[in-house]
């Protein structure tokens, strides 16, 4: 589950202090109390936020800076996108962005709800033969497998099925069983989730999904599939994540600024 890092905290590129009012810092804040009234349900779905003027007078910033502002909102899949009208809000449900790289916990902690977990089981068999393509194993190779049920401020939201080749798992399988965080532990072991590439589609809940996440067989579930690798490139685990409706959305940005075939068009 995605963040971007800069220099030294609270200095700018010069090594001097940042001003806490330069139109950076601001449009950041703008865009972080307009998220946190939205996830509260101050808009609901379909409201109308109020005009760029009202913002800009509301938080004494310049209309410049609620339009960088709104542009994030519209990044994170919470507004629309059209310029000159007022924005409409498209949901509030918790959305988690595909532009960074982050864990489960620290995107809980990020928009105010308290992250859990709970390890129901970790078994180590032979791989299947998906398992050992994305993990990129030999045919058969042992795989740690490990169910998790995780949850915001606990609410039950997500069944996690992690696979994990040996090496990683034999450091998953001595955490403790309420840990919120795996990745956050195998940091402090030297394994690093640097790249991941995901596939979101639904998936029919089955009898251990129904049981922990405390909805009927076979509904439809949000599903999350996941390879994370390293920074050699190396999969450290391959991920079956199933959320309950409407209690997350991702996000994702493309750009034609990094579409090879545009590059090549435009020259």
């Amino acid at each position: 589950m995605t963040s971007g890092k800069t220099g030294g905290a609270g200095v700018g590129g010069t090594g001097q202090p940042k001003d806490p009012k330069a139109p950076q810092t601001l449009y950041r804040k703008v865009a972080a109390d307009l998220r946190d009234a939205i996830a509260a349900g101050a808009y609901g779905s379909g409201a109308r936020l109020p005009a760029e003027g009202a913002l800009a007078e509301r938080y004494e910033v310049s209309r410049g800076t609620i339009r960088q502002a709104l542009a994030l909102l519209r990044a994170d899949g919470l507004v629309t996108s059209r310029r000159g009208t007022r924005r409409v809000v498209l949901s509030d449900t918790r959305v988690q962005s595909f532009a960074e790289l982050t864990s489960f916990a620290r995107w809980a902690r990020s928009i105010g709800e308290e992250p859990g977990g709970r390890t129901i089981a970790v078994v180590r068999e032979p791989g299947r033969p998906l398992e050992c393509e994305q993990l990129r194993l030999e045919s058969e190779a042992y795989v740690y497998r490990v169910l998790r049920l995780r949850t915001l401020s606990g609410r039950p939201v997500m069944v996690e099925r992690a696979v994990y080749p040996e090496w990683v798992g034999e450091l998953v399988e001595r955490f403790p069983r309420e840990a919120d965080s795996h990745s956050t532990l195998l940091e402090g072991h030297g394994v690093l989730f640097t790249d991941a590439d995901h596939t979101i589609d639904l998936a029919p809940a089955d009898t251990e999904d129904a049981v922990l996440l405390e909805c009927g067989v076979g509904d439809a579930l949000l599903r999350e599939r996941r390879r994370s690798t390293d920074s050699t490139g190396t999969p450290v685990e391959w991920s079956d994540d199933r959320y309950l409706p409407g209690t997350v959305a991702f996000t994702v940005h493309n750009s034609t600024a990094s579409t090879a075939l545009s590059r090549r068009t435009s020259q």
